[in-house]
């Protein structure tokens, strides 16, 4: 405060900065105590893997399980680390994590990677639904333009080198058409009749495909569910960091239906005839 007395009440001049050339060096940096508290991901911590999804002659079926789990810190690229999602984790610490989420009337995603970030997409999304609904001029978003929407963001993300820890399946069914589509971290995007994420891109994929692709019309929604669900418990057979329960989604003409846990019907019985199993040595 400057305190010559015509001038009492008055900031001093180099206190001030009447015409906003800031900076003003002698100003000290204003420390905000909280800033500390709120940070961006730095990597996945609570991590999902797996999702699975295909089109068949109503719509479009997607498939993830419920485990998130913390992986230990591994000297990993990041890529390997989005890729194998939960895989390189030790503690399965969260089981009833829903990573299918519905946007919209026509539309449903599911992600691997970090939930957090997941969480940051579906707040993300909820915003535009609503933002969508209030200019009333009855439009609302279908699963090509949450697939295009996310891609940008995904891709503004990763170019301020500050990325959303997620892969992304995109399902929808709007106007007779269906519509399945795939999104990296890096904003990489495809789509494709069956599509995976996590391990299911090295170990489900193949099994997808082959009763998939070039026989789309011809897949009912009772085969569409069995192939998931195979597909699920060869997952959970193979991957470490999955679950026997998982849920489904659901996108036809009807709408949008994520079902409640489905559980694995599994059995071990097949590696007491593996060498080095159990009490057998030989």
């Amino acid at each position: 405060m400057d305190h010559f007395p015509t001038n009492w009440g008055r900031p001093r001049n180099d206190a001030f900065d009447p015409y906003g050339t800031y900076p003003i060096h002698q100003r000290p940096a204003t420390k905000d105590n909280f800033a500390e508290g709120v940070q961006r991901t730095q990597q996945p911590i609570v991590t999902g893997t797996s999702v699975l999804a295909i089109q068949y002659k109503d719509g479009i079926m997607m498939a993830a399980d419920n485990l998130g789990s913390p992986p230990p810190f591994l000297p990993l690229t990041q890529s390997d680390r989005i890729l194998s999602a939960a895989s390189y984790g030790s503690l399965a610490r969260f089981k009833d994590i829903q990573r299918l989420h519905q946007v919209g009337n026509s539309t449903v995603i599911g992600a691997s990677g970090d939930m957090s970030d997941f969480q940051a997409i579906q707040s993300l999304l909820d915003e535009v639904v609503i933002d969508e609904f209030t200019q009333g001029d009855g439009h609302d978003l279908g699963p090509a333009e949450v697939h295009e929407y996310l891609s940008r963001v995904m891709y503004s993300r990763r170019s301020k080198i500050d990325p959303l820890w997620n892969s992304i399946l995109v399902g929808g069914f709007r106007d007779g058409k269906r519509f399945l589509g795939y999104i990296d971290l890096l904003g990489t995007t495809y789509s494709s009749p069956s599509i995976a994420t996590g391990y299911g891109a090295y170990i489900a994929i193949p099994i997808l495909r082959s009763a998939v692709d070039g026989r789309v019309d011809e897949l009912t929604e009772e085969n569409a569910r069995n192939l998931l669900h195979e597909c699920m418990r060869v997952l959970f057979y193979r991957d470490a960091r999955s679950l026997d329960k998982y849920q489904i989604a659901t996108v036809n003409a009807s709408g949008v239906h994520i079902s409640d846990q489905v559980h694995l019907d599994t059995s071990w019985s097949f590696a007491e005839g593996i060498r080095g199993y159990g009490a057998q040595t030989q």
